[in-house]
């Protein structure tokens, strides 16, 4: 099962200020790689978040690969700006959500790929540096971090990418990156929420009411 994964520094703290920061959160991906099992689909780092699109192996693989990388990055983090002790780097856990391997999974990493563009940091999602796409594009045997998707890549993926997404389509993904709800058809949303436990996410937001 995919999963799309997102952090963010806490208090919108500044994650990444400059492009050390991003090339040396991307070392950590990479050590992490060799002693945690992780297919790794997609990521795009920004200043103060990141997105990734995972596929693990084994169930546990998703938490033993988050806890050993994002605490070896905010160690190195807080070692690097001499801030050992000195509250936190990271909102709290990660947020995650599954993803349906169809046409849904083409959405999250649409979605993850064009975050830059999206934040008008650059005229195409292609040209920021700190994601998957531009990795993929420029084919480096030296940045052994990105795996296969389960499916096909489509042959336009850039023109796919760069083509904007709709309201409704922003609106659903989002959805499910603040409550960890699956994304997918409805009946696949059913049977993964009640296999994991996250009945809950696809319950309305606030108590019911009450007649008095």
């Amino acid at each position: 099962m995919v999963f799309h994964v997102l952090n963010r520094g806490v208090g919108r703290r500044m994650l990444f200020t400059k492009d050390e920061d991003f090339l040396a959160f991307e070392r950590v991906i990479e050590e992490t790689l060799r002693t945690r099992r992780m297919r790794v689909c997609a990521y795009c780092l920004l200043s103060n978040h990141w997105h990734f699109v995972l596929w693990p192996e084994r169930d546990g693989d998703l938490s033993a690969f988050m806890h050993h990388m994002t605490n070896m990055h905010v160690k190195r983090w807080k070692q690097h700006r001499r801030e050992i002790g000195y509250g936190h780097l990271y909102q709290g856990r990660y947020k995650c959500f599954p993803v349906q391997t169809e046409e849904y999974l083409h959405q999250v990493v649409r979605y993850v790929e064009r975050n830059a563009l999206r934040a008008n940091l650059v005229e195409r999602a292609e040209e920021w540096a700190w994601s998957s796409l531009r990795r993929r594009q420029r084919d480096d045997p030296a940045f052994p971090i990105l795996s296969p998707w389960p499916l096909p890549r489509p042959a336009d993926w850039l023109e796919i990418v760069n083509q904007p997404q709709t309201e409704a389509e922003l609106a659903a993904l989002r959805c499910c990156a603040n409550r960890n709800r699956p994304l997918g058809d409805p009946a696949w949303v059913a049977e993964t929420a009640h296999r994991l436990g996250l009945e809950w996410t696809l319950r309305p937001r606030g108590r019911p009411r009450h007649d008095a």
